[in-house]
């Protein structure tokens, strides 16, 4: 095998792990505050791709400027869900909950099939096929780009929730929401806004996305599922643990790739993920508690 290929196959697995860091975030953030398992995350991220390529093609603002755009829209989106559908079954048994953000990922994904039909619509860009080049490797600028996003993303989110007064109320309401409530915390507030931010985070991934990757109503399905896996990788409510849990599966697919079939490519992150499951619950940057 050559040694360029395997390098080559690294470097693309590496930043499609950016990618599902990118979706991972939010999806975690939201877990680790609230302990609700959205499976609507990824019909959010299918709005912020259908938001970036609508931005594109009918005002001409770039994917990655449109996320300016995405971030206030899915917002607003996430918070009034959490406000409205999730705040009045927060203490009801957990699989309502599920029930719950199953059924609005799909009323949202056939709410899009009826807007925008099922049809595959694709974002091409001037620098759609530009590429950086070292030696014999070339590097997709649109995929770099999206890397770099997941990296900024991680980077706004750690220090929001570590050197801001938001991030100390959400971390509160996270670890004792009576005692954050006793402090004066409005710890439902809390709950929606973090639910906002988790969804804005979803629509960047989209709209890093939605460059290289057809926009279709179930396209977010596609990437949910590693998201989980991401998530318990990384460990559940670690931000940190899923922008690199993304880059460990984005490195496993790469090495199946290599050594497996096409469609077994992703064998190796199933292992993984099993071997974390029975080994180290927790993930690997997760809490002891």
């Amino acid at each position: 095998m050559n040694i360029y290929y395997i390098l080559q196959s690294l470097i693309d697995g590496l930043l499609i792990g950016g990618v599902y860091s990118l979706v991972a975030i939010g999806l975690t953030l939201i877990f680790g505050v609230m302990r609700i398992v959205n499976f609507a995350h990824g019909a959010l991220m299918m709005l912020g791709m259908y938001t970036t390529y609508w931005a594109f093609n009918l005002l001409h603002i770039d994917p990655y400027l449109s996320i300016l755009i995405c971030v206030p829209v899915l917002f607003i989106i996430g918070a009034a869900f959490q406000k409205f559908l999730i705040t009045p079954i927060l203490d009801a048994p957990e699989h309502n909950q599920l029930l719950l953000t199953l059924g609005v990922s799909l009323f949202l994904e056939n709410l899009a099939v009826f807007l925008w039909s099922p049809n595959y619509r694709v974002t091409r860009t001037s620098y759609e096929f530009a590429y950086l080049y070292i030696g014999d490797l070339s590097i997709s600028l649109q995929r770099v780009l999206a890397f770099l996003t997941a990296m900024v993303v991680t980077g706004i989110v750690y220090f929001l929730l570590s050197k801001t007064d938001l991030g100390k109320a959400i971390r509160a309401a996270s670890e004792e929401p009576r005692g954050a409530l006793l402090m004066g915390i409005n710890v439902r507030r809390i709950y929606w806004i973090t639910f906002g931010i988790g969804a804005a985070c979803a629509g960047v991934a989209g709209s890093a996305t939605a460059p290289f990757f057809p926009v279709y109503p179930t396209v977010g399905g596609i990437f949910v599922i590693t998201a989980f896996m991401v998530v318990v990788l990384g460990g559940m409510g670690s931000v940190l643990g899923a922008f690199a849990g993304g880059l460990i599966i984005g490195l496993a697919d790469a090495v199946g790739g290599m050594i497996f079939p096409g469609a077994m490519k992703s064998i190796i992150s199933f292992i993984l993920f099993i071997l974390i499951l029975l080994f180290k619950p927790t993930g690997l940057f997760g809490s002891k508690n």
